[in-house]
């Protein structure tokens, strides 16, 4: 599995970023969106349970769309 970004640095980013969450996965809720607070580990847990991937397929989603913001 990947790493994933620290906390404090995907909340920095998370609010910017919640519309661009809701287009990768429509299934998720602009609630359950914004109670993610940028952390990592809560979205893995969101994107396997709607989505009914394995925890390895959800955070590697995840590493995916986190690893687009950095520049």
């Amino acid at each position: 599995m990947t790493d994933l970004p620290s906390l404090d640095e995907a909340r920095g980013l998370w609010k910017q970023q919640v519309g661009a969450a809701k287009v990768a996965w429509a299934r998720l809720t602009d609630d359950e969106l914004l109670g993610v607070n940028g952390h990592p580990e809560k979205l893995v847990g969101l994107i396997q349970e709607r989505y009914e991937l394995s925890r390895a397929e959800a955070a590697l989603q995840a590493q995916e769309f986190f690893s687009a913001w950095k520049v």
